[in-house]
């Protein structure tokens, strides 16, 4: 799997290690996005966010972010993959003033308006594992959605 890492990733996972044998990546201009797989980033697409990163989406930045998770509807499939647990938002540990209820109901209201899956991994290691995992689930699907094709038009069906 060849995942295409946006150019403007300040801190770009390096998907090395055990889990990641069957990733290569290579830098390049994503329009939503930070992480996609090399010829579908038209169709799939997650946004890496630190806690830190995400109250900031959440608070001043919020118009902006909001555009951009709108834009992502237009994706067979997206997420917004968070370096750390739910908990630790709720608890509002990260640098921001925005009042941590307040911080867990716009990731709710996010993902119930907008449909936006928000995966909360814990650690970097684990947004870094969530964000293969779920590039690599969606190319098994399309792959799957490929052989079905060849297999009907190998009938005549």
């Amino acid at each position: 799997m060849r995942i295409l890492i946006d150019s403007r990733e300040q801190l770009p996972f390096a998907f090395s290690g055990s889990h990641f044998e069957d990733v290569t990546t290579e830098s390049g201009s994503l329009s939503t996005g930070d992480y996609s797989i090399a010829g579908l980033t038209d169709l799939v697409a997650v946004e890496r966010k630190s806690l830190d990163d995400l109250a900031q989406c959440l608070g001043r930045e919020r118009d902006r972010f909001e555009r951009e998770l709108v834009r992502a509807r237009g994706l067979d499939a997206f997420a917004v993959v968070v370096e750390g647990s739910f908990e630790d938002l709720a608890h509002g540990r990260y640098r921001s003033k925005l009042n941590p209820h307040s911080a867990c109901q716009s990731v709710l209201s996010f993902s119930a308006r907008l449909g936006v899956p928000f995966l909360f991994a814990g650690s970097r290691a684990g947004a870094e594992y969530a964000t293969a995992g779920f590039l690599r689930q969606y190319l098994k699907g399309m792959q799957g959605k490929l052989k079905a094709i060849e297999k009907a038009a190998e009938s005549g069906a």
